[in-house]
């Protein structure tokens, strides 16, 4: 995993706004906003990768109430469309979402079809490496 955050880090292509890494009051925040807990895998995600942009996708933020991808927003969105609420949003795609289950399950959610079984991820450390690295 460290490697993977390093090599992340590495590909941080900065920006305009810096982001910041979140902390744990601001996680829980975050999960009293949404009514359902963060799995713990992506809680250590978003507290180590928060801040990184990288590639073409752009992961969940949770410090930035007014970006795009703002946990809380992506959410509602999504669960306005139809994803499950037992999946919580991490990256949104051209033709969908990427989402994590409880057991922390990377999944790929697409509005009107639903998860897409093809395309799925032990943990969210998989997916970084194969999809967000990658992009």
């Amino acid at each position: 995993m460290d490697d993977l955050i390093d090599l992340l880090r590495e590909r941080h292509q900065g920006s305009l706004v810096a982001l910041e890494l979140p902390d744990e009051d601001r996680l829980v925040e975050i999960e009293e906003q949404l009514l359902i807990p963060l799995p713990g895998e992506y809680k250590e995600f978003l507290l180590t990768t928060g801040d990184i942009l990288c590639g073409s996708l752009e992961p969940a933020t949770v410090t930035d109430e007014y970006a795009h991808n703002f946990l809380p927003e992506l959410a509602a969105q999504a669960w306005d469309q139809g994803m499950p609420r037992s999946l919580i949003p991490v990256c949104q795609a051209a033709d969908g979402l990427y989402a994590i289950a409880q057991d922390g399950q990377i999944v790929f959610w697409v509005p009107g079809e639903g998860v897409n079984e093809d395309e799925e991820w032990s943990s969210i450390w998989q997916w970084a490496r194969e999809v967000w690295l990658e992009s």
